[in-house]
């Protein structure tokens, strides 16, 4: 039975939904309501904040490209990284007193940054996109690459050679501005006249004493280790005691044949001495070295101290290691950078090996403790100089259990075994010392952050093909620039060279030098050494932003570093011809040569670089006075008059460019692809034009000319035993 539907419940057509409404929409919600993700409205302030009574924000999204994604991702990597050493130096501070002489970059009266720390590069620093590349060349003789890092004059060498390669190219064919003739037989070496043939050559060095059978007397030998204490020992490697030396030195004569039994510390000694002691004569008054250069002076006593030294590797001696850190210096000396590289590796192994990288033992004397320790930093000054010098990972690694500084109060200084009066309150001959260690870590520090940072570049770039890349690498040095700065402020009176006119020492003034009158040799030699150090340290740091692009900005950070590094390559320059021109302090010194050559070519590319820059004037001026002093040491060893004549033909070029820049207003805008430095650089025999491959050779020449034939003759010339007593 059908059931009746009730008529007001009939079926009809479906009711049409109700549509809701649109929701109200905002462009972008107010901070407070993003944060706490409730709805927002386009009101100022919206409804939520008005309520609330809050403030209401909105941050506008910031157009970010990749260059500034990436540096915003190394800002927070340096955060974490400064909270990781603020963590470890807190955890070495609850570790115990032991380690209270770390000297960690706060601990160096102010010495660094927080932001600098010690170590190495890291591994990524070799990352082929992001971080500082190399150059691989053949220098002086050699037929094999070497590879240079970017910190390394080489690598700059390489960088102004490019450039006047597309400059020449663009305007002047290359023969109008570069020497028609090479001086490179005089950085071949002495065989290189006699042709390519070995058969010509002679079978050890003309007139060597070794060959010879002529050997020094024990006066003569006396006479050139009496050099030494007023010479590398007090400016150069405290690594002696004086006392002892000597106390071993007479102890060698009791023989009763009346021969001096072998020795290659002091072996090595005499050989140092015997190079800086005849380098102090003009070349017609040093008789039998081939070719009348003191670099090579000594070399028979070298040879034989490294055949005794061969003995010793297995067992080695503190002698072992302080023969190591002298052949060292004397290999600098003679520009065999590569073998003193190597020589600098034996040493530091050497050192792990005797436990010198730790804190002496409590029950240890007083007067070793502190030898070990000058050792230690001696060699850290050494192995950082060279690792920054040729741009290479260094070797030695300080740690939170290595001894503390060397000691420079008047106790250390009379338990060193060596007697000097002292220069002032509070400092010693050892201070010096003290100061000249805490250089180097500033320097270090600052060159491992500067050259472990990411470059943030694209893989077939350099860092010069980046404009907006260098200046940010500028503001990233500014603060690290200023550990150096609080280094100069810590100098002791005592160590400064006075100034004439109020003049500040240690500075960029270009003030004269007031050189006091009756002041020990030594001592003015340390003041003379930690300055000329100073600028040639800073002026290596400042290099890499000399620039030969065209910036899009004038008076930028980059070049205002770059004015920095010509400023302290010319107070370098204005030193050493002071010096040199009207005292013998640095007579003799090997290294203040190197400084020059490094200050002079840095001269040549600022000015090819900045033609019409505010500095540029007094740079240009620089480089003659550079001429003057190379001309000074060509009268002691011949490689100085090579380097003057190269720095006169590197100033015409100079000089031309410059005019053509001053006619045309400016350097027509370079295209910095085809002025790159990689390690990709053209090798010398693809570089376009013969006299550029000339003044390219003779350059990277002047700083490894000497030939390795001096120093290792052919076998059974080495006597075992020293010379006759007579």
């Amino acid at each position: 039975m059908a059931h009746a539907i009730p008529e007001g419940n009939a079926p009809g057509p479906n009711p049409t939904p109700r549509v809701r409404p649109k929701r109200s929409q905002v462009v972008r919600a107010c901070d407070w309501c993003r944060k706490h993700r409730v709805k927002c409205d386009n009101d100022l302030p919206c409804s939520n904040c008005k309520n609330r009574g809050g403030e209401c924000s909105n941050g506008a999204i910031k157009a970010v490209s990749l260059p500034h994604a990436y540096r915003d991702i190394e800002r927070l990597r340096e955060q974490v990284r400064d909270l990781e050493r603020q963590l470890r130096q807190e955890r070495d501070k609850a570790a115990g007193p032991s380690n209270r002489h770390l000297p960690s970059p706060q601990s160096h009266t102010s010495l660094s940054p927080p932001d600098l720390a010690y170590g190495s590069i890291d591994s990524d620093y070799w990352h082929p996109q992001n971080f500082w590349r190399g150059i691989h060349i053949r220098t002086a003789r050699s037929p094999q690459e070497t590879w240079y890092g970017p910190s390394s004059l080489y690598y700059f060498v390489g960088r102004v050679t490019n450039f006047l390669n597309y400059r020449f190219q663009q305007t002047h064919s290359a023969h109008q501005m570069l020497p028609k003739t090479s001086s490179s037989v005089l950085f071949d070496g002495p065989h290189s006249a006699r042709g390519n043939d070995p058969d010509r050559w002679p079978k050890y060095p003309v007139d060597d004493s070794i060959a010879a059978g002529v050997y020094l007397s024990p006066t003569q030998e006396e006479y050139f280790l009496d050099l030494f204490w007023q010479s590398y020992h007090t400016s150069l490697v405290p690594i002696l005691d004086e006392a002892q030396f000597k106390e071993h030195y007479r102890s060698l004569w009791a023989t009763p044949d009346g021969m001096r039994k072998p020795s290659a510390l002091v072996d090595i000694v005499i050989a140092i001495c015997m190079q800086h002691g005849l380098s102090t004569l003009p070349s017609a008054r040093q008789k039998g070295i081939e070719d009348n250069d003191a670099t090579i002076a000594g070399r028979w006593y070298y040879r034989r101290c490294r055949r005794l030294l061969a003995y010793e590797m297995e067992s080695p001696t503190i002698s072992t290691l302080q023969s190591h850190i002298l052949c060292y210096a004397y290999l600098c000396n003679g520009s065999f950078m590569n073998m003193a590289d190597t020589d600098c590796g034996l040493a530091v192994r050497t050192a792990y090996m005797l436990g010198l990288h730790t804190e002496p033992p409590q029950d240890m004397p007083r007067r070793e403790k502190e030898m070990r320790k000058r050792i230690w930093w001696s060699l850290y000054v050494l192995d950082s100089k060279l690792g920054m010098k040729l741009g290479r990972p260094f070797l030695l690694q300080p740690s939170s259990a290595g001894p503390g500084l060397l000691d420079d109060g008047r106790e250390a200084a009379m338990d060193s075994g060596s007697h000097f009066a002292t220069p002032g309150d509070n400092t010693t001959w050892l201070t010096f010392y003290l100061h000249h260690t805490k250089l180097f870590i500033a320097a270090r520090a600052t060159h491992t952050s500067f050259y472990g940072r990411s470059l943030n570049i694209r893989g077939d770039q350099t860092i010069w093909d980046d404009t907006e890349s260098l200046e940010s690498h500028a503001e990233f040095m500014q603060p690290l620039a200023k550990s150096m700065e609080l280094w100069v402020e810590g100098v002791p009176s005592a160590l400064r060279t006075k100034r004439r006119d109020g003049g500040r020492p240690l500075s960029t003034d270009g003030s004269i030098l007031e050189i006091e009158q009756f002041a020990p040799l030594w001592l003015q030699r340390q003041r003379l050494v930690l300055e000329l150090l100073y600028h040639n340290l800073c002026t290596n740091l400042y290099r890499p932003f000399i620039t030969f692009a065209t910036m899009p900005n004038t008076h930028t950070l980059t070049e205002q570093m770059a004015i920095k590094c010509a400023l302290h390559a010319t107070t370098l320059t204005h030193i050493m011809h002071q010096v040199l021109s009207t005292t013998s302090i640095l007579a003799g010194w090997h290294e203040s040569f190197q400084w020059q050559w490094n200050a002079a070519i840095t001269l040549v590319g600022f000015v090819l670089a900045y033609p019409n820059g505010t500095a540029t004037a007094r740079a240009r001026n620089a480089i003659d006075m550079a001429v003057a002093v190379f001309d000074i040491f060509s009268e002691s060893f011949a490689v100085a008059g090579g380097a003057a004549n190269i720095v006169r033909e590197l100033a015409a070029k100079v000089d031309f460019l410059v005019h053509q820049s001053q006619v045309e207003g400016q350097f027509a805008p370079v295209d910095v692809s085809r002025v790159r430095t990689t390690d990709r650089v053209p090798h010398i025999n693809d570089v376009t034009g013969a006299s550029i491959q000339d003044v390219f050779q003779m350059a990277l020449g002047v700083d490894q000319w000497s030939d390795m034939d001096f120093l290792w003759p052919p076998g059974g010339m080495i006597p075992e035993q020293g010379p006759p007593r007579t």
